[in-house]
């Protein structure tokens, strides 16, 4: 076994291991298992396994590190967020059992070598994130979880059909194979991949398939949503990569990209709750990339994976500090909660950055993914779409953060920090993709 193939393993196994410990401190052993999970993820970078089980290439590695960064900051804040469940919710340690293996499921999915083994794993991240979503077990929650059991397991089946025509066509599954044997343009070969953007689209919050979306991310936990958001759709975007590479539909999927991103602002707008307007935002967004990743042009596809990263981070931060805020104030209503800048300076300066950063203010990284990507579009022609997109991205940005700005500034309520560990997770997330965005400056000022 070559050290590559050791480290990709020991992603899957070591959060398994940490779920051994659910009768005795799993907690911790959650922590744990998802700090040496981040560890792993920035070895596999540089150390590799070769083709085979495994498939993982540097665009792999950048969505291993975005779930375990995401599985560890959401692990930590759950130490919190989680300790005071009343009676009737879901189990401290079968919430943290469960974020194991959605943390496995997800990091499967994103490294093996097979689209058949793939579906299976996207397939896995349901089960486990449905438990997840109904965690307190209100009456809303149990609703929200139903319908994404349905409208998810509904899409995931049409995902099977276009994972039964590309054996069909090829006679394999092995991702490296199919993708090394070139473009193939055969009738089968593109039904498989237009239908695999309908079917893995449902769980990327593609337009008309999203409509789970804003309910699972609004009654789930924080730290479950950040999960939702920051790795979920993106791993669920990754799959469908690897299928359009084998043969790029570009129009269809950047027209499916840019009528996404038209419904995601005009939802968003009209948002009266914070927790749904940013689960529309993560509809934008992941819609955004995949349009990047449409064009096929090596601008695009960087743009897609800078937006990718940044947002995973800034929305893993909205989230987080959403549940700050839920816990303090105890609504989900964007006029119920003002001045939080005076009784909760770092939860506001958290949720401020985040939002900046989810709707691609500079310098955050999500701005200069979304540069590289709008001209990607023009790049390779996509004029009309190009246009579309940039009105509705300006306002989604109204939108987000004429909300954000309402909730921070103004008279202050009866409430303050729900401790330090929670605001602390949010703004260390909150901060990372302008790091991200200070990074690509000076890689780019070095190379002018």
């Amino acid at each position: 076994m070559t050290p590559g193939t050791l480290i990709s393993l020991l992603l899957l196994l070591v959060p398994g291991i940490a779920a051994i410990f659910y009768f005795n401190s799993i907690r911790l052993a959650t922590v744990v298992a998802a700090s040496v999970d981040e560890v792993l993820s920035v070895l596999l970078f540089w150390i590799m396994p070769p083709r085979g089980f495994f498939f993982v290439d540097h665009t792999t590695d950048i969505f291993v590190f975005m779930i375990t960064s995401i599985y560890l900051l959401s692990s930590i804040y759950s130490l919190r967020y989680i300790s005071n469940k009343n009676a009737t919710g879901l189990k401290q340690d079968t919430y943290y059992l469960l974020i194991n293996l959605f943390a496995v499921s997800m990091l499967f999915s994103a490294q093996v070598n097979n689209y058949g083994l793939m579906w299976v794993g996207i397939e896995a991240t349901t089960i486990s994130s449905a438990l997840l979503i109904m965690t307190e077990k209100t009456e809303e929650s149990l609703e929200a979880t139903w319908r994404y059991i349905i409208i998810v397991s509904a899409g995931v089946t049409f995902a099977f059909i276009s994972i039964i025509l590309i054996y069909y066509s090829f006679g394999t599954l092995t991702v490296s194979t199919i993708i090394n044997s070139g473009i193939t343009n055969t009738l089968f070969v593109r039904v498989a991949v237009s239908i695999a953007l309908i079917g893995f689209g449902t769980k990327i919050g593609v337009f008309p398939v999203h409509t789970w979306l804003p309910d699972a991310h609004s009654e789930a936990p924080s730290p479950v949503s950040a999960m939702f958001s920051g790795v979920l759709l993106p791993t669920a975007l990754y799959v469908l990569y690897r299928i359009f590479e084998i043969d790029p539909i570009k129009s269809l999927f950047i027209w499916f990209g840019t009528a996404s991103i038209v419904a995601a602002s005009l939802f968003l707008g009209y948002q009266a709750r914070y927790k749904r307007m940013f689960a529309y935002s993560t509809m934008e967004n992941m819609n955004l990339a995949l349009i990047g990743i449409a064009t096929m042009n090596p601008i695009g596809i960087a743009g897609a994976l800078y937006l990718l990263i940044s947002h995973s981070f800034s929305k893993a931060g909205a989230f987080y500090s959403s549940g700050n805020i839920l816990r303090s104030t105890g609504t989900k209503d964007v006029g119920s909660v003002k001045g939080l800048s005076r009784r909760m300076p770092f939860t506001s300066a958290a949720l401020l950055m985040s939002s900046l950063g989810v709707s691609g203010t500079p310098p955050f990284g999500t701005f200069f993914g979304e540069i590289l990507i709008l001209y990607a579009m023009v790049l390779v022609n996509a004029v009309p779409q190009f246009i579309i997109v940039v009105i509705f991205l300006v306002f989604a940005f109204v939108g987000i953060n004429l909300n954000v700005s309402r909730m921070i500034f103004g008279p202050p309520g009866e409430y303050r920090e729900p401790g330090r560990l929670m605001p602390a997770v949010a703004l260390v997330a909150s901060m990372v993709p302008l790091a991200i965005g200070a990074f690509f400056m000076v890689v780019n000022y070095a190379i002018l």
